[in-house]
This record gives structure tokens, sequence and C-alpha cells, in this order.
């Protein structure tokens, strides 16, 4: 495999037009979408994609090269008291913008105002081709028409390698503070989760964690986390604490390092399978009964409405079960013999779209894999 360091468009837009077959490496954080070798492919590193090239802090607006690191947009952002609602995950492990759009990823924050694909605006991009394609633009307002930024969120690179993005972003809150309560038995945690989700409270992030050692029974831990002027905040936790009997404050000086943690998904063994699933609550008791008894840690995350599972040894369970309920799992960190578990929605769509975009299939191609 040929590695090609890409630095402009022009020289992105060449390199795939010379290429029979092209595939993408960031920031490397994620290691079991990295794992996917491609015969005699030419490998575009898209490091050099690098810089913020314009930020108006005043129109809560900026545009930047797909390789930037998540670390320095953050960085950038919070000079002003700004930052990326959506929680990105891996910052510390060198994630870009160009990787979290690609994988569709957004963090614990995403309950409050939303996902990356709500808060992407503008895109630029090579297709399959080799032509430069730009759709959406750097305002919040813009044309009507098909919303080319929302296609590129989780394509994996299939239509299109980023080459430059453009985000709306928000005032950062003034402090947080977050409140714990555990549960002995699921159904009583998730009907807590469900008070939450149908109270009146602006919740910033609202997480449940299942702790779980050496076969003993698991624990599972509601986490909420506020967020607002740092004022109101305790008139609003005793609010909250009338909902959730028995709610422990999480220290002030462990509370942001306890959501980084969660982030960064320190809390997943190093040896797992990091699996990403969109689900719903309800499906939540369902797959409980599987990654129980296969000994695996599990984080539910934006109200029940995600699950980190962090899979040991063989993924053929996992696969199962996720087909038997219709989710589907994206793994991230690790390695696993297929891109996708699970179920496949989508499919005949996505084809006319990379027919379109990539009919010489230059790019990635995961739209025809099956486990079955």
């Amino acid at each position: 495999m040929s590695t090609y360091r890409i630095n402009s468009s022009s020289e992105l837009q060449s390199t795939i037009q010379q290429s029979a077959v092209v595939t993408m490496r960031g920031g490397g954080s994620k290691s079991a979408l990295q794992s996917h070798a491609v015969p005699n492919a030419a490998e575009l590193d898209l490091r050099g994609l690098s810089g913020i090239l314009e930020y108006e802090p005043g129109e809560f607006t900026f545009t930047a090269l797909a390789g930037t690191p998540l670390a320095t947009v953050a960085a950038t952002l919070a000079e002003h008291g700004q930052y990326l609602p959506f929680d990105p995950p891996f910052i510390e492990q060198g994630a870009t913008l160009g990787g979290t759009i690609a994988a569709g990823l957004s963090g614990s924050g995403r309950y409050r105002f939303g996902g990356v694909r709500d808060f992407l605006i503008g895109v630029r991009f090579v297709d399959g081709l080799g032509r430069l394609v730009r759709g959406g633009g750097k305002v919040v307002k813009n044309a009507a028409g098909f919303d080319l930024p929302k296609l590129m969120v989780g394509s994996l690179g299939q239509f299109g390698v980023l080459t430059e993005v453009s985000f709306k972003v928000f005032p950062r809150p003034e402090a947080y503070t977050t409140l714990q309560a555990s549960f002995t038995a699921l159904a009583e945690a998730l009907a807590a989760l469900q008070r939450v989700v149908d109270s009146h409270f602006d919740i910033h992030a609202l997480d449940l964690q299942v702790e779980q050692q050496n076969g003993q029974a698991p624990m599972y831990r509601l986490w909420i986390r506020l967020g607002g002027l740092r004022a109101v905040l305790p008139q609003r936790v005793n609010q909250l604490r009338q909902l959730i009997v028995g709610g422990e404050l999480l220290p002030e000086q462990e509370e942001a390092a306890f959501w980084s943690t969660i982030n960064e998904m320190g809390w997943a063994a190093a040896e797992a399978t990091l699996v990403k699933v969109a689900l719903t609550p309800g499906k939540i008791r369902d797959i409980e009964t599987t990654l129980a008894a296969h000994g695996a840690q599990r984080h539910y995350a934006v109200g029940g409405n995600l699950a980190w599972i962090a899979w040991p040894g063989d993924l053929v369970a996992l696969d199962q079960q996720l087909q038997t309920l219709g989710l589907t799992g994206l793994p991230l960190l690790g390695n696993s013999p297929h891109i996708y578990l699970g179920k496949r929605n989508g499919q005949h769509f996505a084809r006319r779209i990379k027919a379109a975009l990539d009919p010489q299939n230059r790019l990635p191609n995961y739209i025809e894999s099956s486990n079955t």
C-alpha cells in the first residue's frame, strides 16, 4: 500500500483521479475503522489538511480544513467562551473534524442540543471522480436544496473525501453540575431515566452507566448533567432532587474529569472492541441480557438513545443479537472483521448516491457488505 500525504484539495483530486482504489486516514483515533485493509489501495494521509480558515465569534460559525484536530478547534473556541455542543468524543486521542463527521460521532452532550449533523452547515469534498463538490455554506441560513452536509455524516468516506467543513457553535455554559443516582434494578433505573426525559428540566447530558464485576449483580448509575449560570444551578439541582430521590452531587472538582473520561471511553477495557449502537430506551432491556451474559461493559448515553459497548472477544454473539433487535453497530476501537454489525438499513438509497458520486468505485465501499 502506497501512502500519499495530502496537503491541498488539488493534490487530493489528482491522487484520486490517478488511483484505482483509495483509503483514508486522519488522526488514527478509531483503530477498528483503520483495520480493514484494502488490497492495492492508495492510502490518503489527510493530516496535512489542517487549520482553521475562518472563525467569526460574533456569528458563532467557523470553517476549517477537515484534518484539523478537534483539540485545536476546542482550544480556539474556548478562548471566546464557545464550544461544540454535540460533545465530540476522542478529542484527547487526536480525532479530527473530518473523521468525526465521517463516523457520525457525538458525545453525551448531544442530549441537549443535537448531534454532529445538527451543527454541520457546510462541506467541501472530493468525490470518486476527483471532482471538488460543495454543499451548504458558511453561515447558518443556507439556500434550500439537497442537504449534502448531512449526507456526509456517518458515510465513512464512501461518497467523498472531506476537505473543508463549516460548523455553527454555541456559547459555553458558565458552569456545570452533575447529579448521580444508583439503582440495583434495571427497571428502577429506566423508570428514573424516563422521569427525567419527561420532565421540564433542560438537561445537558443524561447517561446510564452499568457497573458489573466478576459476575456480580450489576449496579445501574444514572448521571444527570446540568449547565448554565452558576448562581441558579443549586436551585435547579434541588428541584431535580424532588424527581430523583436520593441523588448525590458529583464533587465540583471531579465533574469535568468524569465527563471527559466518559467521552474518551476511559471506562472501557483496552482489549475490548468498542461498538457504537443507536437504539431507543425500550431496547435496553432486550440487549442487557446478552451484554451481561458475555461480560460486556456498557454505557448508555443521550437519554438511552445511544449505547457504547465494550465487547470482549469474538463479536458473533453481539452481531446476532443486534440483528435480532434490528439494530446496527459500528465498531470503533479494537478489531472487527466487519465494518458494521447487526442489521443494515438504507442500502438502496446509499447505492444510488454511490453510483452518482463514485461510479468507478474508487472510494471505500461498505454498502454491499453483509455478515450473513
